[in-house]
């Protein structure tokens, strides 16, 4: 966020080809694991995967949405190989589960053939791995390492594709490393009895009846593969409120994998799918500004009541790494510190939110370990205290650790309980793709996360989810960036659109609020969209954000008097 309006950076003036290289950057990152402990991968090792050239078909391995099949041209080896095409809201994931032991090191190839090929492993243990190629014309040799956790026995190793791309082939995909369980195990049956049982407004438990020769079970959720347990029940989390699912259960062992169930469906309550107290359903956030740069100057009391959630901008950091703390500015005419209190308390007896935000355009906070994790939280923690905030907004612009914010904010959670309000206001960069930090946070806190706004604005052109690229300043780039999040893993109750109150609250990327309002009915009804339409609706979708509250007052309140009522009666 811009404490003075600025001109969009360089580094966020990206287009195409360089953010491909960016992304490239990160996924190839993820490779580069060390083989240690236990059993290590050997040239004599046999390939673990089952039917790894596709020539009996797809047996063995299961794709998403019914995207795969097996074609006789082009191949790289044998008869078959894979050929899989994604859709708007599908990235033709193929999978199959494969029996591994414990503490073990295994080698994971595959040649692929189109753009944006993925090969990976998840349920590893220890750390899931993927690599990808962005573009090849012929056939291309994708390796990657894993080893698996001290009660890892089985992993799922799986390509995919990406969203609206064309259609990608793979084949010959090779595991290596020690096999599982005894080899002359017969293929456990289907489970049976499969039964749904207590359900929440973010997640569903399963259970299902044992199975002969089975060593661990593979839950399905809408025909993707979700999770692997050992036992015989299971907690499906990350769901949307108010939504129906379906689900089947696999019995797997050494030998392989069985035919799937018979489905069930569960359907969860209603509610915010995350975080939030009293936050309502479709909400519209606005930042405070605690200083003056040329908008209105405004006290809280002073801002508009259409805003559900206030963010107060900003904490200040600290000497230490990972503190922050909070001064009043002068320049906003309170008497005193407790005048400003006393203006949260009645912002919060009206049913809004206050947040303190830690970041904007100048934001240094820094969480990169342990000891800077816990000082944010009890610094964070001491500020809602000191000054009643109900919550906590992150807006680091200069990047941040997954890992260690991670931690974090499910410690403040743990000091300040259920009714904390968490946000976030990423860039566009910062949500591209799930392997970007920012992304992997909203994703590793899902089960405490309000909203995540991001800004969609000082952005220039974005991939959207169908893969195409969107110039910022329209209804598609709005709803076909948003759809990445939605599609990524956020429930829709925490994916709002950010955007600047008045062309004077950014450097560029100002929309009419009309253009807010249609990118809000497409996303929430199939309305009023541009030459993009999402392949379904997401009709909890949160609602809005803009900077500012100060900058919409400079504006005659344009900008929450037309998008406000509107999100309000989403």
């Amino acid at each position: 966020m811009d404490r003075a309006p600025r001109i969009p950076s360089t580094r966020l003036r990206r287009r195409f080809g360089r953010l491909t290289s960016t992304l490239a950057a990160t996924a190839l990152a993820a490779t580069g694991l060390v083989l240690a402990g236990g059993s290590t991968a050997g040239a004599a090792d046999p390939n673990l995967a089952q039917n790894p050239g596709y020539e009996s078909g797809l047996s063995g391995w299961t794709c998403s949405a019914a995207s795969g099949t097996t074609v006789t041209s082009p191949v790289h080896g044998g008869s078959a190989a894979l050929k899989a095409t994604p859709a708007g809201s599908d990235n033709a994931q193929c999978a199959q589960t494969v029996a591994v032991k414990p503490n073990s090191s295994y080698s994971l190839s595959a040649w692929v053939q189109g753009s944006y090929v993925y090969l990976g492993a998840s349920g590893t243990g220890t750390t899931d791995v993927s690599t990808w190629t962005p573009s090849t014309s012929g056939w291309q040799q994708l390796t990657t390492n894993f080893t698996t956790g001290a009660s890892t026995t089985s992993v799922t190793v799986y390509t995919h594709g990406w969203y609206g791309q064309p259609a990608y082939y793979a084949d010959d995909i090779s595991l290596t490393g020690p096999g599982g369980g005894n080899p002359g195990d017969p293929v456990p049956g289907a489970p049976s009895g499969l039964r749904t049982g207590t359900a929440t407004s973010s997640s569903i438990t399963l259970s299902w009846n044992a199975v002969s020769g089975a060593t661990g079970y593979d839950v399905y959720r809408d025909g993707t593969r979700v999770q692997a347990v050992s036992g015989t029940s299971a907690t499906v989390t990350g769901l949307a409120a108010a939504t129906s699912y379906q689900f089947q259960v696999t019995a797997v062992n050494a030998t392989g994998e069985s035919p799937k169930s018979s489905a069930v469906t569960g359907t969860t309550t209603s509610g915010s799918g995350g975080g939030g107290g009293s936050v309502p359903q479709h909400a519209v956030t606005g930042y405070w500004q605690n200083f003056d740069n040329g908008a209105t100057v405004q006290k809280l009391r002073d801002v508009q009541d259409q805003y559900d959630i206030i963010a107060v901008a900003f904490a200040d950091a600290t000497g230490t790494p990972g503190g922050v703390g909070f001064t009043l500015d002068p320049a906003l005419g309170y008497g005193s510190e407790q005048q400003f209190k006393d203006d949260i308390k009645a912002k919060q007896a009206a049913g809004k939110s206050v947040v303190i935000s830690i970041g904007g355009q100048n934001g240094t906070v820094s969480v990169n370990d342990s000891t800077s994790a816990n000082t944010f939280a009890s610094s964070v923690y001491a500020l809602m205290r000191e000054y009643g905030f109900d919550g906590v907004d992150i807006d680091l612009e200069n990047g941040l650790n997954a890992t260690y914010m991670t931690q974090a904010l499910r410690s403040l959670s743990t000091k300040a309980g259920a009714k904390l309000v968490i946000t976030m206001a990423p860039q566009t960069i910062d949500m591209q793709s799930t392997s970007n930090a920012y992304f992997q946070t909203a994703l590793n806190i899902k089960d405490i996360l309000t909203v995540v706004n991001m800004q969609y604005y000082n952005s220039g052109s974005m991939l959207g989810c169908d893969g195409k690229v969107y110039s910022q300043g329209s209804v598609d780039f709005l709803t076909s960036l948003a759809c990445i999040q939605l599609e990524g893993g956020l429930n829709p109750p925490q994916v709002g659109l950010g955007l600047p109150a008045s062309t004077r609250g950014a450097g560029s990327g100002y929309v009419a609020p009309s253009v807010v309002n249609n990118a809000l009915d497409c996303l929430a009804r199939g309305t009023n969209c541009g030459s993009f339409k999402p392949s379904k609706t997401y009709p909890g979708i949160r609602g809005a954000m803009t900077w500012s509250t100060n900058w919409d007052a400079a504006s005659g309140n344009a900008w929450s008097k037309a998008v406000g009522p509107h999100v309000h009666g989403l």
